[in-house]
């Protein structure tokens, strides 16, 4: 018999931490190779770690609500047999040798996150989430939740790390400011004060209804992305008779063709790529006074789930898709964000976000941009409308699929005429989509 360190294991670029939501398994628990021991939780992406080998859980390290860090052990299993050092490589575990050395092992690591836990006479009240760690590192250096809320953090959705805190810490020292990027760098005594959400009246028949992880993130996300960038909104109306009749002629043919069924948003995609090659600085970022112009196309697409939340997964280097192999990520991402079935890496990455609010009978709509990026597309409701067609013999009137597009672009760095060309452009693209392409 051999013990074992259940390591928490890479989960993409950017990711160092996560949360423990629940053990799937308890203490004593028999588990096969590659079953589910422990489901964690990173931004908005619920997952689970599964065992590489069969063992039996012997001793958990992280417990629910605490925070895990990557490369660093959650559990201890105990195994048949030692590991070989081809195994161990492969499955990222560490073999502690004898008995002593896992109560050593395990007594350090327990007063580790005990270390770091708040405690539940903690008096910390900031609306905002922080790790253990960066909550414990404040409470001892006397910072206060307001000055906690103003330091930058260059984690995932600008969370603050311990890094941030400790270089906030390094730079009050040396008697260097660190504030926000979002924070105005006008003195005034408006600036300086916490807005404080209203009091809600409630009556004896209301319900109350507590906010689960997801949307908690969702909120702080959406309030923060508003505090950052001004938001401007342009409108166009797209006629799209030629792609709707295309659609109806082919998508049966199509989905004989290439096993994945047509929807319009890889068409939209397609659109937005070609129009973000002609109007490179749409597909950008801020980075304080810096602007970031983006090598890569990486389309996010809102997507709606079951329980009513909201999710953007992403289709990397999207423009180096044609139309089924597009069709074929839109579908892949769709199936598993409404499965709960999405990686860390499908969210991370996005560039430029499309939103189809059309699904829901809108036209038209103000969507708030997902940060870093700098603009977001809402695309609309597409209904048959009269509309003035041009013939050589004059003009008619004529029943066409018209659109609306709603381009909301950060006005720090993309001014009206480019986000109105940008927008317009996407518009013409779709116009002019051929409607004898093969399906």
């Amino acid at each position: 018999m051999s013990d074992y360190k259940l390591i928490l294991p890479s989960m993409g670029e950017g990711v160092m931490e996560a949360t423990v939501t629940n053990w799937i398994k308890n203490i004593g628990d028999s588990i096969t190779e590659d079953e589910s021991v422990v489901e964690i939780a990173t931004d908005k992406v619920d997952s689970d770690v599964p065992s590489p080998i069969a063992g039996i859980l012997k001793e958990i390290l992280v417990p629910v609500d605490g925070i895990a860090k990557v490369g660093e052990p959650i559990a201890i299993l105990t195994v048949e047999g030692a590991v070989t050092e081809q195994e161990d490589v492969k499955s990222v575990e560490t073999v502690i040798e004898t008995p002593k050395e896992v109560v050593e092992a395990a007594k350090e690591i327990q007063q580790e996150i005990k270390s770091v836990l708040p405690q539940k006479n903690d008096d910390f009240k900031s609306d905002k989430f922080y790790s253990p760690l960066v909550r414990s590192i404040a409470k001892e250096e006397g910072i206060s939740d307001t000055e906690l809320d103003s330091i930058s953090g260059t984690g995932a959705s600008g969370r603050v790390t311990k890094e941030d805190i400790k270089k906030y810490l390094t730079n009050r020292a040396n008697g260097v400011q660190s504030i926000k990027v979002e924070t105005p760098k006008v003195n005034t005594p408006v600036a300086a004060t916490p807005v404080q959400p209203p009091v809600a009246f409630i009556d004896g028949e209301d319900e109350i209804i507590e906010m689960d992880r997801m949307r908690k993130l969702i909120a702080q996300n959406m309030v923060s992305a508003k505090q950052v960038a001004p938001h401007v909104t342009s409108f166009v109306e797209v006629d799209m008779t030629n792609v709707v009749l295309w659609r109806e002629k082919n998508k049966k043919e199509f989905e004989k063709k290439h096993g994945e069924k047509i929807t319009f948003m890889p068409i939209f995609i397609d659109a937005v790529t070609r129009a973000i090659q002609d109007f490179p600085m749409i597909n950008v970022s801020v980075d304080g006074d810096k602007i970031i112009k983006k090598k890569n196309i990486n389309i996010g697409m809102a997507a709606a789930l079951p329980s009513g939340n909201l999710i953007v997964p992403v289709i990397k280097n999207a423009d180096q898709f044609n139309l089924a192999g597009l069709a074929k990520q839109v579908n892949d991402l769709a199936v598993r964000a409404r499965g709960n079935k999405l990686k860390p890496t499908d969210i991370q990455g996005g560039t430029y976000t499309i939103t189809n609010i059309g699904t829901f009978g809108n036209v038209l709509g103000t969507p708030i941009i997902p940060q870093p990026q700098v603009a977001i597309l809402a695309v609309g409701a597409i209904v048959k409308k009269p509309a003035v067609i041009e013939t050589p013999t004059g003009d008619v009137i004529g029943i066409r699929h018209k659109m609306y597009l709603s381009h909301a672009y950060d006005h720090r760095v993309v001014d009206g005429a480019l986000g109105g060309m940008f927008v317009k452009r996407v518009a013409e693209y779709l116009e002019a989509f051929d409607i004898n392409t093969p399906a």
